[in-house]
């Protein structure tokens, strides 16, 4: 098993990603911790990950309430002694539209979740995987980090943020044992889509179309960024860290460890300005 003996936190570990994530890590041994502010799904993965014959902590609580971040790192500490895995995968699009008419409320709170909510835990996890000098913290990106979306501005933002938190901390952290990679997912049908289906207009045509497209469709599976979180959070990726890489798009599956090792001293997958 990939990540016995290993403890795993996942935010929004309820949800459509974060689920998948929660029950593969621990099918490969992780005990796993599971954030989420939905009560009755937070019970419910949790029952299924025991049921199976894995290890599964439920913790109710908000990312963007940062005391309740702190107890919950707290929790796992104390019930497991450690912490070796963090992945950030809670979020929300809303305020979706145009800038001119959004609100400024809904705008701080989408920064609160998204942004902030990511930063909380890394500042509360960080310190307990430097002591041990070992650990790896995944952040969930993409949604417009890497070009414009229109009328996802909030959403763009606090996610084109984590690319930069996950890079600079990535830095900070070289030599210490510690690895920070991002993940773009692609696009997933959770409950952003019904985000999305719900802003109608407001979301722009194009975003609506193939929000309505994917509806009846499907979107990409959760199981490649899962996947990816796994090969991230593993030896598998070697010394790779304060990378954003594309689930979908990017070949990182037939990546050998030379090849990490000529990416990581390279500017491939990180934000940079052309010339």
């Amino acid at each position: 098993m990939k990540f016995k003996g290993k403890v795993a936190l996942v935010t929004g570990g309820s949800g459509g990603i974060g689920s998948t994530v929660s029950r593969a890590l621990a099918r490969e041994g992780a005990k796993v911790v599971i954030f989420s502010r939905d009560k009755k799904a937070l019970k419910r993965i949790a029952g299924e990950i025991q049921k199976s014959g894995g290890v599964a902590l439920p913790i109710f609580g908000d990312v963007s309430r940062h005391k309740e971040v702190q107890r919950a790192v707290n929790t796992t500490i104390q019930k497991f002694k450690r912490l070796d895995i963090l992945v950030n995968c809670a979020g929300v699009q809303e305020p979706i539209g145009l800038f001119a008419k959004s609100n400024i409320e809904k705008w701080k709170k989408n920064i609160e979740v998204n942004l902030l909510g990511t930063v909380y835990f890394a500042h509360a996890a960080l310190p307990h995987m430097l002591k041990r000098k070992s650990g790896n913290i995944v952040n969930f990106s993409g949604g417009g980090a890497s070009g414009p979306r229109p009328y996802f501005l909030p959403y763009a933002v606090a996610k084109t943020g984590i690319v930069k938190f996950t890079e600079i901390l990535a830095a900070e952290t070289k030599g210490l044992g510690v690895r920070v990679n991002a993940v773009a997912p692609g696009a997933v049908n959770t409950h952003m889509l019904e985000e999305v289906l719900r802003a109608g207009p407001r979301a722009g045509e194009k975003e609506l179309s193939e929000a309505k497209a994917r509806k009846v469709k499907g979107g990409t599976a959760p199981e490649v960024a899962t996947e990816l979180v796994q090969f991230l959070a593993s030896d598998d990726s070697h010394v790779l860290s304060g990378k954003l890489i594309a689930a979908v798009w990017d070949g990182w599956r037939s990546w050998t460890k030379k090849d990490i090792e000529r990416i990581q001293e390279s500017d491939m997958y990180t934000l940079r300005r052309v010339t």
